[in-house]
């Protein structure tokens, strides 16, 4: 970053690329020992390269990844409890975006989390260890980015800085980027719409079924 800003700032004010401004590139080191235990040579083609996840909550994956403390963490509580390591992810994952710059109590984290309450006290007092040695604010590293209003305190890097200039549009259309905006989010509230309507169909069909079945057990009966 430090590299990046003396050549932006360099060619600002010189006009050319000056000789002693160099970006640094770290060298790739090709003599690994431990390679072949981690990428064997048993690669097969898979009868499809583009998987497409399922449009539901429940297959959503977690933001947050294990590494290999967490590893040796899990390792050791599976043994005195049943958890997976996915589990654990998720279990990280939601306190990590239930908590702001001060971490969640425990009894909130018993709100967050639907495991048990043994569990959930082993896996929040590691994560709090874990969270007060971390350099940063949060365990799920974010880039740092400038917000849509402009309120943004800190700046954030040259590399992701907002760009001034507008979306380029259609001139005969006289379409600016707020129109656009506006047109995209009243598509995704439309669908949004839709989407919900379909579930009340749902619903009110399966109380009719029900309805239905309550009526022939009373016959029944």
């Amino acid at each position: 970053e430090h590299h990046l800003q003396r050549a932006i700032s360099a060619q600002q004010v010189y006009g050319e690329k000056r000789d002693n401004m160099v970006i640094p590139v770290p060298e790739a080191e090709s003599n690994i020992a431990y390679y072949e235990s981690i990428y064997p040579g048993e690669f097969k083609m898979p009868k499809q390269l583009i998987h497409i996840q399922p449009f539901s909550l429940d297959a959503e994956q977690p933001d947050y990844d294990l590494d290999s403390e967490d590893e040796i963490f899990v390792n050791k509580l599976k043994k005195r409890m049943d958890i997976s390591p996915l589990q654990f992810e998720e279990m990280i994952d939601r306190l990590e975006k239930g908590s702001g710059q001060q971490p969640v109590s425990l009894q909130e984290a018993k709100l967050l989390l639907k495991e048990d309450d043994e569990l959930i006290r082993e896996v929040y007092e590691y994560w709090i260890k874990k969270r007060k040695n971390c350099r940063g604010s949060s365990l799920i590293p974010a880039v740092k980015q400038e917000k849509r209003d402009g309120s943004s305190t800190n700046d954030p890097y040259v590399a992701f800085r907002r760009r001034t200039e507008k979306m380029q549009t259609r001139k005969n259309r006289k379409n600016d980027e707020a129109s656009y905006e506006k047109m995209l989010k009243l598509r995704r509230d439309l669908s949004r719409a839709v989407t919900i309507l379909e579930m009340i169909k749902r619903r009110e069909k399966s109380k009719r079924e029900l309805l239905h079945l309550t009526l022939e057990i009373m016959e029944k009966r």
